[in-house]
């Protein structure tokens, strides 16, 4: 298991980084790369998207998956403990009264959230990694985590740094698991979860450039539903 490490190191070092250093980097550079960060995020939902089998079952998943995601209130949960995480780390990270305001931080941690631990790329690349043994697609996240989590961490501070912990989890529980989904799996099932995937990183992309404020933590069931559905699809429609 190569990218899981890879990616987790990143985002600890970039969220470091750019917590100390922070002060040196322009608001106009910061907004730019950010625009930059979120621009690669939806560039790389649309091509994961593109490479969808069939679109019932992928709308079916988001439909369901926005649902189930609503009923258990994942939005809310993870804004939850952004707030506990910021307080945990803002007294060490940034005086008080610096920074930007609950709700603006609320805003960006979850979309980074579902970004570093549950993004189409992160999912697939652990899934990917465990059924191939090829780690390409988590070292290319991981480098473009290290820039964001660098931003992002300037204005958020260190508390980026502990996105690290529950995406190496994600991450390394589909690694283990891949091995028991691979029976199971057709290039048509892979093939529509990717496109959901892509779709929820298009919508993670559109909330990080401010475009829209898609509640994606909701979307992230949708992203488990992709498969079986497919399967069902499949098995009764060809």
């Amino acid at each position: 298991m190569i990218g899981p490490y890879v990616n987790g190191a990143c985002v600890v070092f970039g969220g470091l980084a750019g917590a100390l250093l922070g002060g040196r980097m322009g608001a106009q550079l910061r907004t730019r790369l950010t625009q930059v960060f979120g621009l690669s995020a939806m560039g790389i939902g649309v091509v994961m998207t593109g490479k969808v089998h069939a679109l019932p079952p992928v709308v079916l998943a988001l439909v369901l998956g926005a649902l189930l995601g609503e009923l258990l209130r994942l939005e809310s949960g993870i804004a939850r403990l952004a707030g506990l995480a910021r307080r945990g780390v803002e007294a060490v990270t940034k005086p008080a009264g610096q920074g930007p305001g609950q709700e603006e931080f609320l805003e960006k941690f979850v979309a980074l959230a579902v970004l570093f631990c549950v993004s189409g790329t992160g999912v697939f690349g652990a899934l990917n990694e465990g059924m191939t043994g090829d780690s390409t697609l988590l070292v290319v996240k991981a480098i473009l985590d290290l820039f964001t989590s660098a931003v992002f961490a300037a204005t958020l501070g260190a508390s980026v740094a502990l996105l690290a912990a529950p995406q190496l989890a994600v991450q390394a529980a589909l690694y283990f698991g891949a091995s028991l989904v691979l029976p199971w799996t057709t290039p048509e099932m892979i093939a529509d979860f990717s496109a959901v995937g892509g779709l929820v990183l298009l919508a993670t992309g559109l909330r990080i450039c401010e475009i829209r404020q898609f509640a994606v933590a909701g979307l992230v069931p949708a992203m488990f539903l992709a498969m079986p559905l497919s399967a069902l699809w499949t098995r009764l429609f060809g």
